[in-house]
């Protein structure tokens, strides 16, 4: 009886402290948060869930087939221009030119008669820049259209107009400088500019070694071309290995270096929790797993690795995989490797790692058992003890109301 009564007392203590607002706290709890909200935005049919569909891949030989072809992206395949002659560059409002007009003999509609002093049959005009309406000027031919198109053009053009004037005359027009020909090099590199490009051609490549070079590691820099509205990017060292992604640039473009630094997440039973970086520029699972400390005897389930990404539904395609599900032109996947499987040590080794992943080792069975067997102990053992806890449940109350 006496025992009833305690264990009485205790559950009215314990339902009397738990509405009390004296008792020490960090902030509020899960049901006053959701107590207190005006309006709960949830799930219907599953309140706790996220809600965010996901396809589960186990990590096999087939999938190492593809994974390389997901992680690679291209500028030759976006622009191409890596193969053939450089672009040829024509003239373009803002250019600086200078025209120089030959004649055959003196006495002509520009060399005078008294030429013999001078050291060619030929005058220079000027230097004149073509205006925005995109033309030049030349006496006794009047205004010309320049831009857009290539210089021998012009020159014939000039030419035909002074034939009933001049003596054979004959036309040189000369880039003096060209500010329609250039590319714009932004970004982590040390000299950040214009670039005028030249007839010779110039690549990727090139215009960042004018610009001075890299200001940051190459394994952690990015480059992004973007021309008439489209973009594409692609890793530094790739770009480097990768003599055909060095595209020859065209004028217009802008060439943006992007230091981002790569970073993945580690969470569970791994000996290490939290954010890595790379450091080096083809990190794999593998070498990712040991940076993070590899795996707890004491905890982990080896054939429950699992890393987070999202990828193309390109590449869920190649698996033979039913995306009419999954909305958007990517889908979440999460990537699965059993390390119980000897084999599977050589899959982590190929499967390479992305920005942002996210690796997730769960705990094994035996772990979650002796979690619940801890909680009986613990549970039997303030059974036992149920008298005194009551006891001291009372004081406790007693001293909150005085």
């Amino acid at each position: 009886m006496r025992f009833k009564s305690a264990t009485t007392l205790l559950l009215l203590s314990t339902a009397a402290l738990s509405g009390c607002t004296a008792l020490p706290n960090a902030g509020p709890d899960a049901r006053q948060v959701e107590a207190q909200a005006t309006a709960k935005v949830t799930t219907a049919s599953k309140p706790q869930a996220v809600g965010i569909d996901y396809a589960l891949v186990d990590l096999n030989k087939a999938v190492l087939a593809f994974v390389g072809d997901s992680t690679a992206s291209s500028l030759a395949g976006g622009f191409g221009g890596g193969r053939g002659g450089a672009p040829s560059l024509p003239l373009g409002v803002g250019d600086v030119v200078q025209v120089s007009v030959f004649e055959s003999q003196s006495g002509g509609l520009f060399i005078p008669n008294d030429a013999g002093s001078r050291p060619g049959n030929y005058v220079s005009l000027p230097n004149q820049t073509i205006d925005r309406a995109g033309t030049i000027s030349v006496p006794y031919a009047g205004r010309v259209r320049a831009a857009g198109r290539p210089v021998e053009d012009v020159q014939r053009e000039v030419e035909d107009l002074l034939a009933n004037r001049a003596i054979e005359p004959q036309v040189l027009i000369t880039k003096v400088s060209s500010r329609s020909a250039q590319v714009a090099v932004l970004g982590d590199v040390r000299s950040p500019s214009k670039i005028e490009l030249t007839e010779a051609g110039e690549r990727i490549l090139d215009v960042i070694s004018e610009a001075g070079g890299l200001s940051s590691p190459g394994v952690e820099t990015y480059v992004t071309l973007q021309r008439r509205g489209r973009s594409a990017t692609i890793h530094y060292d790739h770009l480097v290995a990768t003599p055909a992604e060095n595209i020859y640039v065209a004028p217009g473009d802008t060439i943006m270096v992007d230091r981002e630094r790569r970073t993945y997440l580690a969470f569970g039973a791994s000996g290490l929790n939290g954010r890595f970086d790379f450091e080096e520029s083809n990190l794999t699972l593998g070498e990712a797993l040991a940076k993070a400390g590899g795996l707890l005897d004491s905890r982990a389930n080896p054939a429950q690795v699992m890393l987070y990404r999202v990828v193309d539904k390109d590449f869920l395609v190649k698996l033979g995989v039913d995306v009419k599900r999954f909305a958007g032109k990517t889908v979440p996947v999460i990537f699965r490797a059993n390390l119980r499987d000897p084999s599977a040590f050589f899959a982590v080794q190929k499967f390479p790692m992305q920005d942002k992943d996210t690796i997730y080792v769960s705990n094994s069975d035996s772990v979650e058992t002796l979690k619940f067997l801890n909680l009986l102990n613990a549970v039997t053992t303030t059974a036992a003890g149920v008298p005194s806890d009551a006891v001291a449940t009372r004081d406790a109350i007693r001293e909150l109301t005085r």
